[in-house]
């Protein structure tokens, strides 16, 4: 049975820290990690998680859109569970858009990011894959993926682009 797992919060330095591998993606500790990595998103209102921001300095993370009280305008999709993700294409065109994260509660800021990606990651199943991702799919990966590389939302973010969760809300109306 999965567990929900204490969100590491800024400062906390597994989360500035460069992820190591994951040496053996079929691993049932592996498993286990992520079936709690999905029931802590999901309790926290998240889109995608990485496994720093649950304790685990692993290069694994699951983009898990879902509309939720953060997100009431995200698609649902299918979780995807990315180990060992690699970015092989970028497109040119960047889009500047709103995040958050579990890790930075209560702030949201302006960031810009690739709008396509294709990628490659290992799945659950332990085989190689490659996916072409755009819009805020390709947002939540590169947010995920910045968190196995030791970077958060707000060092890509213009400071003066910060906004608490409230003002946030309230721009949207």
């Amino acid at each position: 049975m999965a567990i929900i797992r204490q969100i590491a919060q800024l400062g906390r330095p597994v989360l500035r820290k460069v992820a190591e591998p994951v040496a053996d993606p079929t691993a049932p500790e592996i498993a286990t990690l992520v079936a709690d990595m999905l029931a802590t998103c999901e309790d926290a209102n998240g889109v995608g998680i990485a496994a720093p921001q649950v304790h685990e300095s692993l290069a694994l993370f699951i983009i898990c859109p879902r509309p939720n009280v953060r997100y009431p305008e995200a698609q649902t999709i299918e979780p995807i569970v990315m180990m060992n993700p690699e970015i092989v294409w970028k497109s040119d065109e960047m889009e500047s858009g709103w995040e958050g994260c579990l890790s930075v509660p209560g702030i949201r800021g302006i960031v810009p990011r690739h709008l396509a990606l294709r990628v490659r990651f290992t799945g659950l199943d332990g085989v190689r894959q490659e996916a072409e991702l755009s819009g805020f799919i390709a947002r939540i990966f590169q947010h995920e993926y910045d968190h196995i590389r030791g970077m958060l939302y707000i060092d890509r973010a213009d400071p003066r682009e910060l906004a608490t969760e409230k003002e946030y809300l309230n721009l949207l109306s």
